[in-house]
């Protein structure tokens, strides 16, 4: 007697295959956004079926992102902790990064939704790997703020798990490889002043009460995650009844949307200032990294909301957003191609997306404490980055 179509045909490594999909389903559209059916779909089973491997969403998500961080770990095993060096150890990172690269997003922003316990393990295990790199970075670069140049290091790395730029795989590994390694050679103070450079745009006061609902949602947005938060604590931060809320704005998407729209114009604005009195192509990408820099510091909650729920928001509402997120990158791949003409278009985006990772991973560090020191000392790791 033969075995059936579907025992003939299962993989051995289905839970692996599952793993995977969900990753990526999980990076492109959040935790809350992912579906379980969307994610059998692609591995090619019915709902029913995953749930024999996964009981719910949390614990298939909970695993992916255990996943992600133990690849991480387990490329630096065959490294040598006597002999291997630190271009040794970034090679391996960004390896394993980059063949991720699909499902690697979703420990960035959407790991605050894991459990208290699951966070803290996984931290412990992250923790290794910055430990690792940090006595690499100290060893081989002795200059101040080893931690941090080792954090922004990797946050260059890992900035290939943000975006979708092609790039042949081999040049990509390159490119994230000399940029960590530019990063790590950097003196945080060679930037010194550059926070005067430009004064980031203030956040417009509430004077309505749209205004005011928008101000209180965006810091409930950030600490919490925006499919956490009630319109009920919206309102409560206001003063107002929940049902109030509907006056202003139909709904609490539409809130995030706002959120997302003057996140979009405050950079702008930066931007805009940022090259008005800058003297040749260098000096022009130095202070776009300044302004960057300051804007992320000055804005970090809406920020971060703007960038970590945009993936969840409906494709109609999500488009202006994008056509705003990529006019910004091609002013930075407009002046840094300028200043580095060795650059074709796709390779300067990918070093300007490095250099969004250093301050991602390099602010965190520095708890997004907005002094022109800490503002000074990323804008060096950003132009460090870029291979200036």
């Amino acid at each position: 007697m033969t075995a059936g179509p579907a025992s003939a045909t299962r993989p051995h490594n289905r839970r692996q295959l599952i793993v995977e999909a969900a990753g990526q389903v999980f990076s492109e559209r959040g935790y809350h956004g992912a579906s379980m059916e969307e994610i059998a779909a692609g591995v090619g089973i019915s709902a029913a079926a995953l749930y024999r491997h996964f009981p719910n969403k949390y614990a298939l998500f909970a695993e992916c992102a255990e996943v992600m961080v133990d690849r991480l770990v387990a490329a630096l095993s065959p490294v040598s902790p006597v002999d291997g060096s630190l271009r040794d150890v970034f090679a391996a990172v960004t390896r394993v990064t980059v063949a991720h690269r699909a499902s690697g997003g979703l420990y960035r922003w959407e790991a605050r939704y894991l459990e208290a316990a699951d966070r803290r393990r996984l931290r412990a295990k992250f923790e290794q790997v910055v430990g690792r790199v940090t006595e690499l970075v100290a060893g081989e670069f002795p200059l101040p703020e080893a931690r941090l140049r080792a954090v922004a290091a990797l946050g260059a790395i890992g900035s290939i798990t943000m975006h979708h730029t092609s790039i042949a795989q081999r040049r990509i590994e390159e490119l994230l490889l000399g940029s960590a390694l530019r990063v790590a050679a950097t003196d945080p103070s060679a930037a010194a002043g550059s926070a005067g450079l430009v004064e980031p745009p203030a956040s417009p006061v509430p004077r309505t009460r749209r205004a005011e609902i928008l101000a209180a949602a965006v810091p409930l947005f950030a600490r919490d995650g925006f499919a956490n938060v009630t319109n009920a604590q919206i309102a409560q931060a206001v003063g107002l009844a929940p049902s109030a809320i509907y006056r202003h704005y139909p709904g609490k998407v539409d809130i995030l949307v706002a959120a997302c729209l003057q996140a979009a114009g405050l950079l702008a604005q930066a931007v805009e200032q940022s090259l008005e009195h800058a003297a040749g192509p260098r000096a022009a990408v130095v202070a776009l990294a300044a302004a960057y820099v300051a804007y992320k510091f000055e804005h970090d909650a809406l920020n971060s909301v703007a960038e970590a729920e945009i993936a969840g928001l409906p494709d109609h509402l999500k488009r202006p957003l994008i056509l705003a997120q990529r006019e910004h990158i091609a002013v930075w791949e407009q002046q840094l191609r300028a200043a580095r003409p060795e650059l074709d278009p796709r390779q300067a985006r990918l070093l300007v997306h490095a250099g969004f990772g250093v301050v991602v991973e390099a602010g965190r560090a520095l708890r997004w404490e907005n002094t022109p020191g800490h503002r000074d000392a990323v804008t060096a790791l950003v132009i460090g980055a870029l291979m200036l």
